[in-house]
């Protein structure tokens, strides 16, 4: 498939036209940021390994009945996708308090959560990705309020969906951010499913296999992705 005309390049992938319609390149970067983009660094192979993990899941997902924008890998660090637009808001699936909701709420992190809690947050790099509500999304016209309601339940499939795989593979899932967009009138799962969007632990020892590593300067930030991915095709 063709590269064509760089459409955008963002924190860790860039997207290109292809020859066909309606049809993406998606070229995931080596490149790490974190809180917002205040914090920069570089993960060496990680383009290569997200792009396998998420490519991965997706097929996973695809199989089980989700409807993705993934269409096939086509390279180490490249997968074609159908051309999506994007809904502005970020879908964050917790099932055990870590990061900023063990924060806010006040729990300890490592809390196990007694259901799954979902969050939205305004994609927005110049507002700092805020935590909206059904109200903020309908105020703002990101969504209706059909689309967010089968964004909601899509969100809670897939959690219960790699929930069961991951433990299979001894791996926590903790939480994950998912985003969707809007193809020829359905509701798609788009962007990426990696150790960049998501928090994975150990189910045992509970050590983080996660961007969290990099985040919070753990070391061992490329053998936590490879370990992910060793997991995953045994």
């Amino acid at each position: 498939m063709q590269k064509g005309e760089m459409l955008y390049e963002g924190k860790a992938k860039k997207i290109y036209r292809t020859g066909e319609p309606g049809v993406y390149l998606v070229e995931y970067k080596d490149d790490a940021t974190a809180f917002n983009g205040l914090k920069k660094g570089t993960i060496s192979g990680k383009g290569e390994l997200n792009n396998k993990i998420s490519a991965h899941f997706f097929r996973l997902l695809e199989h089980r009945g989700i409807a993705t924008h993934f269409l096939e890998q086509v390279g180490d660090r490249e997968m074609l996708v159908r051309a999506l637009e994007i809904i502005p808001v970020e879908v964050v699936v917790r099932n055990i308090a870590a990061g900023s909701l063990a924060k806010r709420l006040g729990l300890a992190e490592g809390t196990a959560l007694p259901r799954p809690v979902v969050e939205y947050y305004y994609k927005s790099d110049e507002l700092g990705d805020p935590l909206i509500n059904d109200d903020h999304i309908a105020v703002l016209e990101l969504a209706s309020a059909e689309e967010m309601n089968v964004i909601r339940k899509m969100a809670l499939v897939v959690n219960e969906i790699l929930r069961e795989y991951l433990s299979e593979r001894n791996l926590e899932l903790v939480d994950f951010k998912l985003e969707f967009g809007r193809s020829d009138g359905e509701i798609l799962l788009g962007d990426e499913i990696s150790p960049d969007t998501c928090r994975f632990w150990d189910a045992q020892t509970k050590e983080k296999l996660d961007k969290d590593r990099f985040r919070r300067d753990l070391g061992g930030v490329e053998e936590a992705y490879q370990e992910v991915w060793r997991r995953l095709v045994g």
